[in-house]
């Protein structure tokens, strides 16, 4: 075979291969209209986005994507799972959209896309009220400090955090993994640790459904956005998704749902946002 002919078949295969993915591309939002269905993975243990309430799945995700259900005229199969488990299973095709949801980051968006941010926090500790032992977020002299497992946003931003407070001289926590949530606030409790670190929105729902029991100390991050994460190459879908979003913001039940499950209301940006040194 001429080597001229062999150079043809492989650049006619490579633009074979890229019409094809960006047919796949196109297609998403058809196939989910087709189906009727919109498959979307989470995990069910972080509140107030995803959790258990008398056996059934709540939270402002389930409300959020009930509404886009609606006006895409398809109903919304939830897949739980492990949190460790959700980005794979994205990148996998086992579901259309993550509804997490995840902290937007540079690093994140090397390998996914994202909605328009849903949600305002920061990454702080939680200790148990009135304990002397965790004084402040500058001097953690012998804590130990539960967080999830790695990669969780929240974990990085800690283990960040405690390498800076060495690399000052200050005394840093030691940091014990739990697969959970609701492991580490057990830990707490259990006094097995004696703080944990979260963003402040599961923070502050673990506080409302405790009351009187704990305190917040921090942050040890500035703010930053929640998202829904979608595979790079899928937009038509997730522009569906940013427009109800955006139709949500516009009519005021955004507002509603944030006051309903934060107990307050934030401002977000839409969906142009991109995170610090994102391009």
């Amino acid at each position: 075979m001429k080597k001229r002919t062999f150079c043809k078949m492989i650049v006619g295969a490579a633009l074979a291969i890229g019409l094809s993915g960006a047919a796949y591309a196109d297609d998403v939002l058809a196939k989910v209209k087709a189906a009727g269905v919109m498959k979307v993975g989470t995990e069910t243990e972080f509140a107030p986005f995803d959790y258990i309430d008398a056996g059934a799945h709540a939270g402002l995700n389930v409300d959020l994507f009930d509404e886009i259900g609606k006006e895409l005229g398809v109903k919304i199969e939830w897949v739980a799972l492990p949190w460790d488990g959700v980005l794979p299973g994205l990148e996998a095709g086992k579901f259309d959209m993550v509804a997490g949801p995840a902290t937007i980051t540079k690093a994140r968006m090397e390998h996914y896309r994202f909605s328009a941010p849903i949600a305002e926090a920061t990454v702080a500790l939680m200790k148990r009220k009135g304990d002397p032992k965790v004084k402040s977020v500058d001097d953690l002299t012998g804590v130990n400090i539960g967080s999830g497992v790695p990669p969780s946003g929240p974990t990085a931003i800690l283990v960040g955090y405690n390498d800076s407070l060495k690399a000052q001289n200050k005394a840093a926590a030691k940091i014990v993994y739990f697969q959970s949530a609701p492991d580490y606030l057990l830990g707490l409790a259990n006094k097995q640790v004696d703080a944990i670190c979260d963003t402040t929105l599961p923070l502050g729902k673990m506080m409302q459904d405790h009351p009187g029991k704990f305190e917040i100390v921090g942050p040890i991050s500035k703010p930053f956005y929640y998202g829904w994460a979608a595979r790079a190459d899928d937009l038509d879908l997730r522009q569906a998704v940013n427009d109800q979003l955006e139709t949500l913001r516009k009519s005021g039940e955004m507002a509603k749902l944030q006051q309903k499950w934060f107990g307050f209301t934030m401002d977000v940006p839409d969906s142009g946002y991109m995170p610090p040194g994102a391009k």
